[in-house]
C-alpha cells in the first residue's frame, strides 16, 4: 500500500493528525519505512503507521 503524501514528509515538517485534533500541531522527527515519528504539542512523541493514517501537512 502506498503512503501517498506521507512519502514526502521529512524531519522538521509540521503536520496534524486528522482523527486527533486535540493533539495539536506536530513536528515530524523521522520517516523511516512508513513509520513516522511526530512530536505533537499536546500528545508528545507518537509513532504513526503511514500506511494507515494520512497526516495533514501544515503550511
Amino acid at each position: 500500500m502506498s503512503m501517498g503524501l506521507n512519502d514526502m514528509l521529512e524531519p522538521g515538517m509540521l503536520v496534524r493528525h486528522p482523527q486527533e485534533p486535540d493533539w495539536g500541531l506536530g513536528q515530524v522527527q523521522s520517516n523511516i519505512a512508513g513509520r513516522i515519528t511526530v512530536n505533537f504539542e499536546h500528545a508528545g512523541k507518537v509513532v504513526i503507521n503511514g500506511a494507515e493514517i494520512g497526516l495533514v501537512m501544515e503550511l
